[in-house]
């Protein structure tokens, strides 16, 4: 029963912004703006119902607030959103989750040691916009890694990705020119990143 009324309370809703979606998003940008805190929820919904990529969100968001504000209510929206789905997850499914998890040996593994190393391991995996949020989400609700532990590293991470969405609409619209610089210092960021992640990994024990 429990399962059930989890799956068909988040069908509903995403029926809902199946249904509406575009005319939130028309919403943000003939006005709506005036409205943070309204903003905030309809980008949570957008982050939770991707029927429009998020980027495109976060840039719209960035083009009708400014660089700053638009950071803000973007990363509102994406943090609240990853915290949401991993509660749905979480109360729903983990018990069934837990058991595939640690079905197999080599799977159980690699859960256990995901879970030794949760918060730099979510936190390094949210700086890189390129790997599915979903998979993120899902993955440490159906672990035993702690709701706070996961709540902390995921907003922190998602930090620079949601700067980055907001700053190029931004920069769309204003100076379209940067957005050259915009590439490169992103680009030596996520190298900068990708280096660090490999070597926490080869640091990290296996064992």
């Amino acid at each position: 029963m429990r399962k059930s009324l989890v799956f068909i309370g988040y069908v509903l809703v995403a029926v809902l912004m199946y249904l509406y979606g575009e005319s939130l998003l028309q919403w943000i940008r003939q006005g709506g703006t005036e409205y943070m805190l309204v903003t905030s929820i309809l980008a949570t919904f957008f982050a939770l119902f991707p029927i429009i990529p998020y980027p495109i969100i976060g840039g719209v968001l960035g083009a009708a607030y400014g660089p700053v504000a638009g950071s803000l209510v973007t990363w509102i929206g994406s943090s609240l959103a990853s915290i949401l789905m991993f509660a749905f997850v979480r109360y729903g499914y983990q018990d069934w989750g837990k058991k595939w998890l640690y079905r197999y040996d080599r799977l159980s593994k690699i859960t256990i040691l995901f879970e030794r190393n949760a918060f730099m391991t979510i936190f390094l995996t949210r700086l890189i916009p390129v790997i599915p949020s979903i998979v993120v989400n899902i993955y440490s609700a159906l672990s035993r890694v702690s709701f706070i532990r996961y709540s902390i590293a995921s907003s922190l991470g998602k930090v620079p990705s949601m700067i980055l969405f907001a700053t190029v609409g931004n920069t769309l619209v204003t100076n379209p020119s940067d957005l050259l610089y915009i590439t490169f210092y992103y680009g030596s960021f996520l190298l900068i990143v990708y280096v660090f992640f490999r070597l926490f990994n080869r640091y990290t024990p296996k064992s």
